[in-house]
């Protein structure tokens, strides 16, 4: 299963590396947005799980993974700026759905409130309006670590906090790729985290009573950080929301365990395809990529 890989300019302003799994039989696209620091090769699971059911996209944000080659960083990326490209992906691609992971959700919350015209339903995955006390001490935690631009204990506080429940290799993978961002990506990290923590938390709510589409919320049964009893706080919000505990399985869903993966598949597709079921025969579970996201 080989992309179609390309560089594509974003307003003149950014250049973004692309995945397009493209199946023939398939009469719908998803666009999948990264947590923050990840790059595409945190989705693979996702889109075993998607494809060949639907054309998947995957991206990286201008700061990371493969598209950070291409662009100057100048300036630091807001979840506005984010919304942006992935509005533009959207129309460049067609795409009628879209997943977001963890921080995704914001820059997804963002784009959605204005109502692309070819979005029909979304998903936002590991993501909740509330900073709660788990998240807020891992967020403290964090901004002191990326202050002092220390890579082997913001490498560490991933797998020891929103991590926790990740297969051993995978934690191995997260450590390697943390410890080793380059200057400019603990620069954007450091950005994201206290935009979270100074910010008008009010401002995911606002952006969520705008959105027009079915969205689904997804969450792990043992995620204290982004707990799904906050995500239905979205309820309130969202007129056609929709809300799915994964059991036994925490922040990181699909990439935990098999029945995970499993039972993340089923909701996908239950939502996105209900009419047709998915198969719980066929299954195999990718555990060779690092998989980050806050």
């Amino acid at each position: 299963m080989r992309p179609e890989i390309a560089v594509l300019d974003i307003q003149g302003q950014y250049r973004v590396y692309t995945e397009f799994y493209r199946a023939d039989a398939a009469e719908k696209t998803i666009i999948l947005v990264n947590g923050s620091m990840a790059t595409t090769a945190s989705f693979a699971q996702t889109v075993k799980n998607l494809h060949p059911q639907f054309n998947v996209v995957c991206y990286d944000q201008p700061y990371a993974g493969k598209s950070k080659v291409h662009n100057r960083h100048e300036k630091h990326l807001t979840k506005e700026i984010e919304g942006q490209i992935l509005l533009e992906l959207v129309d460049h691609f067609g795409a009628e759905h879209v997943l977001s992971f963890s921080w995704g959700g914001a820059a997804t919350l963002v784009a959605l409130a204005h109502q692309p015209r070819r979005i029909e339903k979304a998903v936002i995955s590991s993501f909740s309006p509330v900073i709660n006390a788990h998240m807020l001490d891992y967020l403290e935690r964090g901004i002191d670590y990326l202050g002092s631009r220390d890579g082997d204990r913001v490498g560490h506080l991933v797998n020891n906090t929103i991590g926790k429940h990740l297969p051993s290799l995978f934690k191995r993978f997260n450590y390697r790729h943390v410890s080793s961002l380059a200057e400019h990506e603990y620069g954007q990290m450091h950005f994201h985290i206290n935009d979270v923590l100074h910010s008008d938390r009010q401002c995911y709510l606002n952006a969520a009573k705008k959105i027009n589409v079915p969205v689904l919320f997804l969450n792990g049964e043992w995620d204290e950080y982004t707990a799904a009893e906050d995500a239905r706080i979205f309820g309130n919000h969202v007129a056609q929301s929709t809300f799915t505990t994964l059991q036994a399985t925490g922040h990181f869903l699909d990439m935990e365990h098999k029945a995970a993966c499993r039972d993340s598949q089923n909701a996908l597709l239950g939502f996105l395809k209900p009419s047709q079921p998915s198969s719980r025969t066929r299954y195999s579970f990718v555990q060779d990529h690092h998989a980050l996201a806050i």
